[in-house]
């Protein structure tokens, strides 16, 4: 089962050698990558999902100003940062997949897209919780909600777009096209803050020299983010690993349809 595929379909460009990522690009050596990686991926996220959720939402005080309510904190804001660095990750596939047409990098980019657009609605979804008992409202149409609401829009359009053609590779490349795109507007969500007046708090953790918050609330911040963290590249790379597959044995299909035909 861990011989070269039977169809070009994963075997990337003819003639290239197998060297850089394109050695991945055996979907058997995948695979076996796979195998080793993901009973480790799952059991760290798991660990790290328990003692981050309990430090952030048993173990941290609440806070002076938001009581309770801050503990919406370790949801949101790893949220919203996966659903940019994630992005970033998806503009990175789609430049492979359009210079170099790695077969992999479409595949992943089509089952990132649906675990990025479930982060950026969890992100949107907790703000607008946490808006609620701090500004009085559910959403308000400030630069930074509304950059994170079309960040939103693209993860689900390359979802949509990838799966809107019968041929796959039309699909991908439509889709690369738009998740290009859509880095435009990663600035704008980051900067959103400083460049215009929001209700939405200015950066509170990536000022390294002086965080505005407190380590009560920034180590499990951060513990929380890693947990999310792992737990994204698990579920992520879960789905590449069963689409893979699921090629891959479409592949033996066809191919075992054709001797039949042949042999008839």
């Amino acid at each position: 089962m861990d011989a070269a595929p039977t169809s070009t379909t994963l075997a990337g460009p003819p003639g290239r050698p197998s060297k850089g990522w394109h050695r991945f690009a055996n979907p058997g050596r995948f695979l076996r990558l796979t195998d080793r990686l993901l009973p480790w991926l799952w059991g760290l996220a798991l660990v790290a999902l328990v003692g981050g959720g309990l430090w952030g939402l048993v173990w941290s005080p609440p806070d002076w100003q938001q009581g309770e309510t801050v503990r919406i904190l370790y949801v949101h804001v790893p949220m919203a940062w996966l659903a940019m660095g994630g992005y970033v990750a998806l503009g990175a596939l789609s430049v492979i997949s359009l210079v170099w047409r790695h077969p992999l990098a479409d595949i992943a980019a089509r089952e990132l897209s649906p675990v990025g657009a479930l982060v950026g609605a969890l992100c949107l979804a907790s703000g607008s919780i946490w808006g609620r008992p701090m500004w009085g409202t559910w959403w308000v149409w400030d630069a930074r909600l509304t950059s994170v609401l079309v960040l939103f829009f693209f993860w689900a359009g390359h979802a949509a777009l990838s799966r809107a053609f019968e041929d796959p590779e039309r699909g991908g490349r439509a889709a690369a096209i738009l998740a290009l795109a859509g880095l435009v507007n990663l600035p704008i969500v980051k900067f959103s803050v400083d460049w215009w007046n929001t209700l939405h708090q200015p950066a509170s953790v990536t000022r390294l020299a002086a965080p505005g918050l407190h380590v009560d609330i920034l180590y499990p911040l951060l513990a929380c983010t890693v947990a999310f963290s792992l737990l994204f590249a698990a579920v992520v790379l879960a789905r590449v690993r069963a689409a893979v597959m699921e090629r891959r044995v479409r592949s033996l299909e066809m191919a075992a349809a054709r001797r039949l035909d042949t042999a008839s």
